[in-house]
C-alpha cells in the first residue's frame, strides 16, 4: 500500500546514522550494567539506555522494527528477568541467608587478571531484562498496521 497523502518520507541520513547509534547505545548499556555495582549505573540504568536505542529504532522503522529488533518475544524476555531478578533474590533464603544478602566470588583469569564477581550482577541482569521487555512492549503495542484489517473492509 502507498503511503498516505502527507505523510513525511524517509530520511536516508537518519536511518544510516541509527544503525550506528543503535549498537554503539547497547554497548554503552551493557557498559552501564556491569559496572553499576561500583559506580553509578546498573540494570535499571542499563535497561532504560537500551530502551533508548529501541525507540530509536521506532523512530527509523516503526513498530515492525521493533517487533523484530530481539528474537525472543518481549514478554518472554520480561518473564525471564523477573524471574532471574526474584531468584537471586530468594536463593540466599533457601541457603539460610537472609533476602538478597550479598555474595562474592573473585578469580584469577589469565587475560583480565583478578575479577570480583557479585551476586548482585544477576540481579541487576534481571532488571535490565524487565526493563528491556517493557520497553519493547510499549513500542510493540503502539502499532502502524497502515493496511486494513477484516474489520475494517466488512465496516466499508
Amino acid at each position: 500500500m502507498t503511503a498516505p497523502v502527507g505523510a513525511p518520507s524517509r530520511l536516508v541520513i537518519l536511518d544510516q546514522s541509527i544503525k550506528v547509534l543503535y549498537q554503539s547505545i547497547l554497548v554503552l548499556a551493557l557498559y552501564f550494567l556491569f559496572a553499576g555495582h561500583n559506580l553509578p549505573g546498573g540494570g535499571f540504568v542499563g535497561g532504560l539506555m537500551a530502551g533508548a536505542g529501541v525507540s530509536l529504532r521506532y523512530v527509523s522503522g516503526g513498530a515492525q522494527a521493533v517487533r523484530t529488533t530481539f528474537r525472543a518475544p518481549s514478554h518472554v524476555i520480561l518473564g525471564v528477568g523477573l524471574f532471574l531478578s526474584s531468584a537471586t533474590a530468594l536463593v540466599p533464603v533457601l541457603l539460610g541467608g537472609a533476602v538478597l544478602e550479598h555474595g562474592e566470588y573473585e578469580t584469577k583469569l589469565p587475560i583480565f587478571g583478578k575479577v570480583k564477581v557479585v551476586s548482585a550482577l544477576p540481579f541487576d541482569a534481571g532488571v535490565f531484562l524487565v526493563v528491556v521487555g517493557l520497553v519493547l512492549m510499549a513500542f510493540a503495542a503502539f502499532g502502524d498496521d497502515s493496511e486494513p484489517t477484516e474489520t475494517d473492509d466488512e465496516a466499508a
